[in-house]
């Protein structure tokens, strides 16, 4: 089910953007949020901008290599942030204690959602980034079930 869109002209529009997508996450009442998109599509950027609206002081970055990165929001609750792109197998991050941390109850951040499939819980919420060219984006949500 399409929740809405949000609609990133620009670079410059990517904070109200961000704000936004707090709002909609906050209205799916979802914990879990992935997000979906080519390479280069700004998934991390997105992720970027989220983290300031959430009030998050620390520098977040992907975490292509360490697979998980905690941050605190502004009333200190763990943010966690995934990147799955160099994940191996389901058991790989079953291993690391992805099952735990999704079912955690905190906000979970999820770049490569479609490489843990298994692993993550519903409803969740999508978020996906579609480019448009000229620097434009989309940013599509929507509720799995």
């Amino acid at each position: 089910m399409l929740v809405s869109a949000i609609s990133v002209p620009a670079l410059a529009d990517l904070a109200a953007a961000a704000q936004q997508l707090q709002a909609a996450i906050a209205a799916a009442g979802c914990n879990v949020v992935a997000f979906e998109g080519e390479m280069g599509a700004g998934k991390t950027t997105l992720i970027r901008a989220l983290a300031t609206a959430l009030a998050v002081a620390d520098d977040v970055s992907s975490p292509t290599f360490a697979l998980v990165n905690e941050y605190r929001d502004g009333r200190g609750q763990p943010v966690y942030h995934f990147d799955f792109y160099r994940i191996d197998s389901v058991e790989e991050a079953e291993r690391m204690g992805a099952a735990e941390y999704l079912d955690s109850g905190y906000l979970c951040l999820v770049e490569w959602p479609a490489r843990v499939a298994a692993l993550l819980p519903v409803p969740r919420l999508e978020v996906r980034l579609n480019v448009l060219g000229g620097g434009a984006r989309e940013i599509q949500l929507k509720i799995i079930n």
